[in-house]
């Protein structure tokens, strides 16, 4: 829903923008003339000429960019949107020639020597009709001239929307297919955390059996810790990110619960950082090798041992875990529940950290040992 929600958010950003940016560009196409007349003194016929020059090229622009475009380039049948634009252009073509004689009210160059010729001041003077014929009065520029500017005009138009608007559509695919590709992502990691959740809680709950029938107080504390540990699966780890403290803080309680069927054979030592810099953190990234440990590395009949380290400093999170194996490597390899959590992890630190982590596992015969580094973002 929030993704969602930011995603309409930016759709319509992106839209006011746009808006705003044609609008200061016809801003200042239609301010020009009038910088023009106070500084040069242009004749009025000249900006009437301008603006409807512009109102056609606008019109070709945003035929083009709204729908010509859309409805038929970016379709099956391209000869259509071809076909479109040379009936657009030849349409505003004959305009645009009406709004010149309009304006200059120009006619053909033979009218225009007949009518010379037979002025009243030219009779006046005494010349016969036709004399001085070839100088007629000055006309309006050349209509092949005005065919030559229209047509660059026209097609620097089209080229220019079509341009535009097959960049704007690419820009739209690829921020489509990142969003697809986060909310792909996103439920991927969410897939991966719902596992962990029962996995860990399954394996608590074990513990717990286990201890009634040693320690039945012992068993009630424990119970009283689980419902601390589920309390922050259910609510604090759905939120997204977590506190790198709530994320101690939820280790440290899981320990306390273990140490409840702990023997004096096990050596466990814990060491979290006291001091440090507590930043965004996703939730439940370590658990599962500590769970691990606990599951494979104690032992209640031979000495084992359990050693859990972390660092913190403002640019990397160090982790590292390491137990005794009780188990041998095939017996490990045939539990068909021991590699969730693990395998899990690993998925989660590729999706979340990509190239900004490192994870080393080693498992010996006597020993297997976790080595986790992850590098803030910059």
């Amino acid at each position: 829903m929030n993704n969602l929600i930011a995603m309409k958010k930016k759709f319509f950003e992106g839209k006011f923008i746009k808006v705003l940016l044609h609008l200061l560009a016809w801003i200042i196409i239609l301010g020009l003339p009038l910088y023009f007349i106070k500084r040069w003194q242009i004749g009025k016929d000249f900006v009437w000429l301008y603006y409807i020059n512009s109102l056609i090229s606008g019109i070709i622009f945003y035929v083009n960019y709204l729908i010509l475009v859309p409805k038929f380039f970016f379709g099956k049948n391209k000869y259509r949107y071809y076909l479109s634009v040379l009936i657009l252009i030849a349409c505003f073509y004959f305009i645009s020639d009406n709004s010149n004689k309009l304006v200059f009210k120009y006619e053909s160059p033979s009218n225009k020597q007949e009518q010379f010729s037979q002025s009243p001041e030219r009779q006046g003077r005494g010349l016969p009709p036709g004399a001085g014929a070839a100088l007629p009065r000055p006309g309006p520029p050349f209509r092949g001239m005005h065919l030559y500017n229209y047509g660059f005009t026209a097609l620097f138009l089209i080229f220019f929307s079509l341009g535009l608007r097959v960049l704007e559509r690419n820009s739209q695919i690829e921020e489509l297919q990142k969003e697809t590709e986060k909310e792909k992502l996103n439920s991927e990691l969410a897939f991966l955390k719902n596992q962990i959740s029962p996995h860990f809680f399954f394996n608590t709950l074990n513990n717990i059996y286990s201890l009634i029938s040693i320690n039945a107080g012992d068993s009630q504390k424990a119970v009283l810790q689980l419902s601390k540990l589920m309390r922050y699966l259910l609510y604090e780890s759905e939120q997204g990110n977590t506190r790198l403290s709530n994320e101690i803080d939820f280790m440290n309680n899981y320990v306390d619960l273990m140490k409840l069927r702990m023997s004096d054979k096990i050596d466990l030592k814990i060491s979290f950082p006291k001091k440090y810099e507590d930043k965004n953190i996703p939730p439940l990234l370590f658990i599962p090798f500590i769970e691990n440990a606990f599951k494979h590395g104690i032992s209640y009949r031979e000495k084992s041992f359990i050693d859990i380290n972390m660092m913190v400093t403002k640019d990397l999170i160090t982790f590292r875990c390491v137990n005794s194996l009780i188990k041998t490597k095939e017996e490990i390899s045939t539990d068909g529940n021991s590699g969730i959590g693990l395998e899990n992890a690993a998925k989660r630190l590729n999706l979340l950290f990509p190239g900004r982590h490192e994870l080393k596992i080693d498992n010996t015969a006597n020993t297997f040992e976790v080595f986790l580094t992850i590098k803030s973002e910059k």
